[in-house]
C-alpha cells in the first residue's frame, strides 16, 4: 500500500451519515485535529487545532469556543470557533472553520456551525461582539457573513501569503481580508475621528449596527507620556500587529525602532491599532501617515471602545487578486486603495527603514 493510500484510509469517514451541530466536548479534540490535518496537513500554523490537549485546554478556559458537526458514529465532520484575538476579551473572532470533503456542497453544515457558534457565545459565554476575516480570494465567506448580519468595517490588505492556500490552489499572490463585525450587546460611546480621515470614517460608521457619538480629535500628543506598544508577530505570514496603548512625544522614534526590529524578523506587513477613545488620536494618525501608513478602517469595541486600523505594506498590494461581491464592501476597498495611492504619490519607498541603523530590540 502506497503512503498516499495509507493516508486516504486514515482520513476516511463514512459519507452520508446523519449529523448534528453541538458544543465542543473534550473527546472531540482528536477528531477535530484529524479533520484539520486531513484538510490542511500537519503543518497547520494554529497549533491548538492540531494538538488535542491544547484544544481541550483552550476550550476549558473559554479562550476558544468550538462548535462541531458530529455524526451519529461520533465522527467530527465540521468545526468552527470563536476565539480571543483582540485586546478586549469580551469580543471574539470567528474562524477556524472547515468541513470534511465528503460533507460539503448542499449540506449547509458550515452555515449552521457559524450560526450555532454565535448563539452559544452570546447565551453562555457573555460574548458581546463577534467579528471575522472574510478572505478576498473568493466570495463564499463574504456571502455567508452578509447573510448572518455582519457588516464590513475594515480591510486588511495582503494579510496572508498565497502559500497558506496552496492545498486548495485558490490564491495567486497575497490574500487580503475584510474585517466584518456583528454586535451582540450594544455599547454606545463617543469616538474621536482623526481629521485626516473624518469623511472616510463617517462613511464606514454608517453601516455599524450600534450607536456612536462622532467628534473630531483635536488634541496634541502629551509631552509627559512615553509611547507604549503591544506587538504580536505572525512569522509564517510575515505580519506584525502593533497595538498602541499610549502615544507620547517620542512616538516617531519608538515606532521607527519597532519597525526596525520587526523587519529583522522578516516582517513585510505592518498593522497598527489606534484607540479612537483618545482625543489625541488625530496627532498619532498624522505621524503614522508621514511614516508610510495608510487607512484600513474602524475596529468596533477593539479596546472595549473603538479602534482604528492603519497599515504599511512592503511592495505593491495584490489589488487585482481581490474578489469583492457586495457594492458596500467595494466602496470601502476603494477608499482604502485611494489612500494607499495617495501614500504612494508622496513616498518613494513604502517602508523607509535603513537596516544598518541601530535598533534597541
Amino acid at each position: 500500500m502506497t503512503e498516499e493510500n495509507k493516508q486516504q484510509k486514515i482520513n476516511f469517514i463514512e459519507p452520508g451519515q446523519k449529523w448534528q451541530i453541538d458544543l465542543f466536548r473534550p473527546k472531540d479534540a482528536e477528531g477535530i485535529a484529524h479533520l484539520f490535518r486531513s484538510v490542511y496537513g500537519a503543518g497547520y500554523p494554529i497549533r491548538a487545532y492540531v494538538e488535542p490537549d491544547l484544544l481541550r485546554a483552550e476550550n476549558a478556559a473559554a479562550r476558544i469556543i468550538s462548535s462541531v458537526a458530529r455524526t451519529v458514529n461520533g465522527d467530527i465532520v465540521g468545526h468552527n470557533a470563536l476565539f480571543q484575538s483582540a485586546p478586549y476579551k469580551k469580543i471574539y473572532e470567528a474562524g477556524a472553520g472547515l468541513v470534511h470533503a465528503d460533507y460539503r456542497g448542499g449540506h449547509g453544515i458550515f452555515t449552521e456551525l457559524v450560526a450555532h457558534n454565535i448563539e452559544v457565545g452570546r447565551k453562555h459565554f457573555g460574548v458581546e461582539l463577534v467579528y471575522g476575516e472574510t478572505v478576498c480570494n473568493h466570495v463564499f465567506s463574504q456571502k455567508l457573513a452578509h447573510n448572518l448580519g455582519y457588516a464590513t468595517q475594515a480591510i486588511e490588505v495582503d494579510l496572508m501569503p498565497a502559500a497558506a492556500y496552496s492545498q486548495e490552489k485558490s490564491a495567486q499572490g497575497r490574500v487580503s481580508t475584510m474585517l466584518n463585525f456583528k454586535t451582540l450587546k450594544a455599547r454606545p460611546h463617543t469616538v474621536y475621528l482623526p481629521p485626516l480621515y473624518e469623511q472616510q470614517l463617517r462613511f464606514i460608521y454608517e453601516t455599524l449596527d450600534d450607536k456612536r457619538n462622532l467628534i473630531l480629535a483635536d488634541q496634541a500628543l502629551p509631552v509627559d507620556v512615553k509611547t507604549q506598544f503591544e506587538t504580536e508577530v505572525f512569522t509564517f505570514a510575515g505580519v506584525a500587529r502593533i497595538a498602541v496603548i499610549e502615544s507620547g512625544s517620542d512616538l516617531v522614534e519608538t515606532l521607527k525602532n519597532e519597525e526596525l526590529c520587526l523587519q529583522k524578523e522578516g516582517i513585510e506587513i505592518f498593522q497598527v491599532w489606534l484607540k479612537l477613545a483618545t482625543p489625541d488620536v488625530g496627532a498619532t494618525t498624522e505621524i503614522l501617515k508621514q511614516s508610510g501608513y495608510f487607512l484600513g478602517g474602524i475596529l468596533p469595541r477593539w479596546f472595549d471602545s473603538d479602534g482604528m486600523l492603519m497599515q504599511k505594506i512592503k511592495g505593491k498590494p495584490n489589488w487585482e487578486g481581490m474578489q469583492i461581491h457586495f457594492d458596500d464592501d467595494r466602496k470601502i476597498v476603494d477608499l482604502v486603495r485611494a489612500d494607499w495611492q495617495t501614500q504612494m504619490a508622496t513616498t518613494t519607498k513604502l517602508i523607509k527603514i535603513t537596516t544598518n541603523e541601530p535598533a534597541n530590540c
